[in-house]
């Protein structure tokens, strides 16, 4: 029986290498559109960021996210994002 290669990706906040399905996805819809991703399956560009509130914050801090994204992220978008991962979290 072959065993199937877990898909690892890096945490944007501590740099981290985790499996995929621990993590959460941010998208950057074709329209633009900035959005967390919880299934993993929206369509855009992605990058991942852990389930904490710290990476997140590392990861805003940083401009981490307008680095990987390449775009200028408003912060009423970091808001709703935040709002949603306490929101998951809990």
């Amino acid at each position: 029986m072959k065993t199937r290669k877990i898909p690892l990706r890096m945490c944007l906040g501590c740099g981290e290498m985790k499996p995929k399905k621990e993590m959460i996805r941010v998208v950057k819809s074709p329209e633009g559109e900035i959005s967390l991703d919880f299934t993993g399956k929206k369509s855009g560009r992605g990058a991942y960021i852990c389930r904490s509130a710290e990476c997140f914050e590392k990861a805003r801090k940083a401009r981490r996210f307008e680095k990987s994204l390449s775009c200028k992220i408003e912060e009423s978008v970091y808001e709703v994002m935040e709002h949603e991962l306490s929101a998951e979290n809990n």
